[in-house]
């Protein structure tokens, strides 16, 4: 295993291998990121619809009965 060291921005969770070293990078590779700073996380999906529920009309939630109901 070699080791091979550079510095990259991440866009949209892709870091690029820089040319340089694509030629010295196998298909498998363990990767080991170390941030330079920490970034505020965004809101899991469910937590945001939580805390904003989408309105949609006519929705009638099921009842507990019904959403435990067994056919």
């Amino acid at each position: 295993m070699q080791t091979i060291e550079f510095r990259a921005k991440v866009k949209n969770g892709i870091i690029h291998i820089p040319a340089r070293f694509k030629g010295k990078v196998a298909e498998d590779v363990q990767v080991i990121l170390v941030s330079k700073g920490e970034q505020k996380s965004q809101p899991d999906i469910i937590d945001e619809l939580m805390a904003h529920p989408l309105k949609v009309k006519g929705f009638k939630p099921l009842t507990r009965d019904e959403a435990h109901a067994r056919e």
